[in-house]
């Protein structure tokens, strides 16, 4: 056995990659993810282009170590699923039905927990077995890796760091029915319902103001041009990531933590501002924890999926 595969499935598109065993990306590829009638061709899909690959390149089965799956819902220990909205699925066994369709092992794990792996494996945080990634884009995700493995929790919810409650008084609705979670302050969509609050609320003259359709990275820019109102959106922005990294790290205690996702490529800005309120409000043993940007960008998934079959493999 001398080759594997990594996939990371997103509600668009389903990012597959064909690996040695030493880690090396030697293929990568795109299909459309089909949620229709409730995603019930996703997985026959993905099995299809992975034996379309294996003949094309002439590769044979048993040279195949097996499949690694990323999924945008809480997965548990055994591969499955419970409820997956952006892809349409209720409960879905990953491993047992893409093993079926292959005839290859499978093990499936949370997208974002994944992630975090292939972080840790080949990464930013290369190097370290115990870290917690955020990836700050349209919402939080989060993964845990302890000593090198994903922290799942009994309900496939181990990770879920954007439901973290940091205003108990807020009144809208986070996107998972809760008030007040950090995706609503930190993710780039919570970043930009900040801008609009404090726009409405306050006077101070701003390029923000003019803007009909703004997105988080015109803040950012404001920002970098000494926009006052910008600046000051973006203290808060920092204050609620602070303060959330803190919290996590009371629990966990890692060595590392990254930054990932479209917010990130903010870049030193994001980890300078966040430092700051995290050593106000981590506890002392922990206020000397790294934060650093992820590397990997949109192949973390595929890398962290890959390494979950590759660990089952050794083990």
């Amino acid at each position: 056995m001398e080759y594997g595969f990594g996939v990371d499935i997103g509600g668009t598109t389903v990012k597959l990659a064909f690996f040695d065993q030493a880690g090396t990306l030697l293929h990568k590829w795109e299909i459309k993810t089909n949620t229709e009638n409730g995603g019930c061709s996703i997985l026959p899909d993905i099995a299809a282009s992975v034996n379309t690959f294996l003949k094309e390149k002439n590769i044979r089965q048993e040279q195949i170590i097996g499949i690694g799956v990323g999924v945008p819902g809480p997965v548990d220990d055994l591969g499955v699923v419970n409820q997956c909205v952006n892809l349409g699925w209720g409960k879905v066994d990953i491993q047992k039905e893409l093993s079926e369709l292959t005839g290859f092992p499978v093990k499936a794990g949370n997208d974002a927990n994944v992630a975090a792996l292939g972080e840790c494996w080949q990464g930013g945080a290369k190097g370290y077995t115990n870290i917690v990634m955020a990836t700050l884009g349209t919402g939080i995700g989060g993964g845990i890796v302890v000593k090198g493995k994903i922290i799942n929790g009994i309900h496939g919810a181990g990770g879920e760091i954007g439901h973290i409650t940091l205003e108990p008084g807020e009144t809208e609705a986070c996107g998972c029915g809760k008030c007040g979670c950090a995706e609503q302050y930190c993710s780039a969509t919570g970043i930009v319902r900040l801008a609009r609050r404090y726009l409405a609320e306050y006077t101070d003259p701003s390029v923000l103001r003019h803007m009909m359709d703004m997105e988080c990275k015109d803040i950012f820019a404001a920002a970098e041009k000494k926009d006052v109102a910008a600046c000051a959106i973006l203290e808060q922005v920092y204050k609620y990531l602070g303060l959330l990294l803190a919290n996590v790290c009371c629990v966990i205690d890692p060595e590392v933590i990254l930054l990932g996702g479209g917010v990130s490529k903010a870049g030193e800005p994001l980890i300078v501002g966040t430092m700051k309120y995290f050593e106000r409000y981590a506890f002392h043993a922990c206020r000397s924890t790294k934060i650093r940007l992820a590397e990997l960008g949109n192949d973390a998934g595929v890398y962290g999926a890959f390494k979950l079959i590759l660990n089952e493999y050794a083990e």
